[in-house]
C-alpha cells in the first residue's frame, strides 16, 4: 500500500509492520470481520421468523401443521449443530442443481447420483465456474445465513413457545371474555406480553449465535479465524511469511473482538429488557 513497501530493508525496521497489516490478504482479514457481524445482524431476523412459524405451528390445532413445527423443533435442537451446517447447504445446493439440470441438459438421461458422486451438467452449476469469485462467496454466505437461521430457528420456536405458555391465562380469559377473537388476543396481549419472559432466551440464542461464528469455515467461507490461522502462522502450503508463528497474536485478538461484540450486547439486552418492563 505504501510506496517504501517494495524497499527490501526495510525487513529490519518497525515500519515494515505497517507494510505487513496493510497487505491483500489482511485486508481481507479486516473483510471478513464485516462478513462475521453481516452474518450475525441478518441471521437474528431470520431466525426469529422462523421461530415464530414454528411456535405457532406446533400451537395449531390443524394436526398436520402441528406436528410439522414440533418436529422441526425437535429434531433440529437433538441433532449437533455442525451436522445441520453440513447437511443443509449440501441439499439445498443438490436440489438447485438437480433441477437446473433437469430444465437445462434434459438430453442426458444418465443419474447424476453416481455412487458417491454427485454430477450435473456445467450449465446446470450453481454458481457457474465462469462466475466470478463475489459471486461463489455471495452463494456461500446466503447458503451460512440459511442454515444459521434454521438451527437457531428452532430454539427460538421453543424460547417463544415456553414464554408465550407463561403469559398469564387470567389476561387471555378477561381479553376474551370482551369479546376479542383469537387473532386480537395474540396480536394484543399474548405477544406484546410474552417479550419480557423470551428475552432472557433470546438473548442467550443471540450469545450462542456470535459464539457459533467460527463454523462459517465448515461452508467454504474464509472468515476469521480462518484468516488469523493462515496468516498468523509462519507459513502455509503454498506461502511462506517473513515471521515467526504470530497466531497466538491473531487468536488473542479474535478473543478481544469477541468479548467486545458479547459486553455490547449484554448492553443493548439489559436496556431492551428494562424499556419492556416499563411498558408492562
Amino acid at each position: 500500500m505504501f510506496q517504501y513497501c517494495t524497499d527490501p530493508s526495510i525487513l529490519s525496521q518497525f515500519k515494515w509492520f505497517s507494510c505487513y497489516l496493510t497487505s491483500g490478504k489482511h485486508i481481507s482479514f479486516y473483510l471478513s470481520f464485516l462478513i462475521v457481524i453481516s452474518l450475525i445482524c441478518i441471521t437474528a431476523p431470520i431466525s426469529l421468523f422462523f421461530g415464530f412459524c414454528g411456535s405457532l405451528a406446533s400451537r395449531s390445532s390443524f394436526i398436520l401443521l402441528k406436528y410439522t413445527g414440533l418436529l422441526y423443533t425437535n429434531i433440529v435442537r437433538g441433532i449437533p449443530d455442525i451436522v445441520f451446517f453440513l447437511f443443509i447447504p449440501i441439499t439445498i445446493d443438490q436440489i438447485l442443481e438437480y433441477s437446473r439440470h433437469k430444465i437445462m441438459c434434459p438430453e442426458i438421461t444418465e443419474s447424476v447420483w453416481r455412487g458417491t458422486d454427485f454430477l450435473v451438467c456445467s450449465a446446470a452449476k450453481l454458481p457457474l465456474n465462469s462466475d466470478p469469485q463475489w459471486i461463489h462467496s455471495t452463494y456461500s454466505f446466503l447458503l451460512a445465513i440459511l442454515s444459521f437461521s434454521i438451527v437457531f430457528g428452532a430454539f427460538a420456536s421453543n424460547t417463544i413457545s415456553g414464554a408465550i405458555n407463561a403469559v398469564p391465562k387470567s389476561q387471555i380469559e378477561t381479553a376474551r371474555s370482551f369479546g376479542m377473537t383469537n387473532n386480537q388476543v395474540y396480536l394484543k396481549i399474548i405477544i406484546p406480553q410474552m417479550w419480557l419472559y423470551a428475552l432472557p432466551g433470546l438473548s442467550n440464542l443471540w450469545m450462542l449465535l456470535i459464539k457459533s461464528t467460527p463454523l462459517l469455515f465448515l461452508l467454504g467461507i474464509n472468515d476469521i479465524v480462518y484468516w488469523a490461522k493462515e496468516i498468523g502462522g509462519s507459513k502455509t502450503s503454498i506461502f511462506k511469511y517473513p515471521h515467526p508463528d504470530w497466531r497466538v497474536w491473531y487468536f488473542l485478538g479474535l478473543l478481544v473482538f469477541y468479548l467486545l461484540v458479547t459486553k455490547l450486547s449484554e448492553i443493548a439486552f439489559k436496556k431492551i429488557s428494562n424499556k419492556i418492563n416499563h411498558a408492562t
